[in-house]
């Protein structure tokens, strides 16, 4: 025990030699250090310094992530604040929330405090902000090159952690009627049938359409599948007058486009 002088900085002593026994928690999944401190919790801090009032004080861009992230969960767990478990799950995360939502949700539920409750709803945080982010884009803008596709597409496809298959049915002004979405999962050529592709289309009396998929690997590169898939929906396109003027292939932060590379 520390006599009456004894100063204590964060576990240890100073006016005792031997290292102080504390129990620690399990390192995060992610591979991060942990350095977060229990803290305070959240009633314990000033009004002013909450999380709540702060946004309400101020806007919500005035708050850190991890601030964002606190009030998303709610409330704390197992001694720790909710501000403490959201510092835990961006260390967990090397600070990135693309990784977080890249991540299942059974994935958040194995760190200390995170139940399915909290996980769920950072996972339909960071949706709602993917789909926001993919509405900036003005309605009724044309798509006249592959940056503009993905400026629209990236948005929802560039962290999913399966591949999407998505048809962009164009007027012909080259402004987007309707994104159906075709497949999910692993892209081939036995599952985007030129039926389904068509389809809506047709039903659109549309003037072109643009094929558009991720890559979760974040890497763009057509894979052989990729090509098969575009050489028969062109064939198709051509048939039933309906071209197709591109197939764009989403990556992370960059993309592939069919008609740029001349594959086309």
């Amino acid at each position: 025990m520390p006599g009456p002088g004894a100063i204590l900085i964060g576990m240890v002593d100073l006016n005792h030699r031997g290292p102080t026994v504390s129990v620690a928690s399990p390192p995060p999944l992610g591979g991060a250090r942990q350095t977060t401190p229990k803290g305070l919790s959240i009633r314990e801090l000033p009004r002013a310094e909450r999380p709540r009032e702060r946004l309400k004080a101020h806007g919500a861009h005035a708050l850190s992530s991890a601030e964002l992230l606190a009030i998303i969960v709610g409330t704390g767990a197992a001694g720790r604040s909710a501000l403490a478990l959201a510092h835990e799950v961006l260390a967990w995360a090397d600070g990135s929330l693309r990784r977080i939502a890249g991540q299942p949700v059974a994935a958040l539920t194995k760190l200390a405090g995170i139940g399915s409750a909290h996980a769920i709803a950072v996972h339909a945080a960071l949706e709602l902000g993917r789909r926001a982010a993919g509405e900036e884009r003005e309605d009724g803008a044309p798509m006249r090159s592959p940056r503009d596709v993905f400026a629209v597409f990236a948005p929802r496809l560039e962290d999913l952690p399966v591949e999407e298959f998505h048809v962009a049915v164009l007027d012909s002004q080259h402004r987007l009627e309707r994104d159906v979405t075709i497949t999910r999962g692993i892209l081939n050529s036995s599952l985007v049938h030129p039926r389904e592709v068509f389809r809506e289309a047709i039903a659109e009396r549309a003037a072109a359409v643009i094929l558009v998929h991720n890559h979760p690997s974040g890497d763009p590169t057509p894979s052989a599948d990729d090509r098969v898939v575009t050489e028969q929906l062109a064939a198709a396109g051509r048939l039933l007058d309906i071209p197709v003027h591109d197939h764009v292939i989403i990556g992370r932060g960059r993309y592939t486009s069919f008609a740029e590379a001349g594959l086309l």
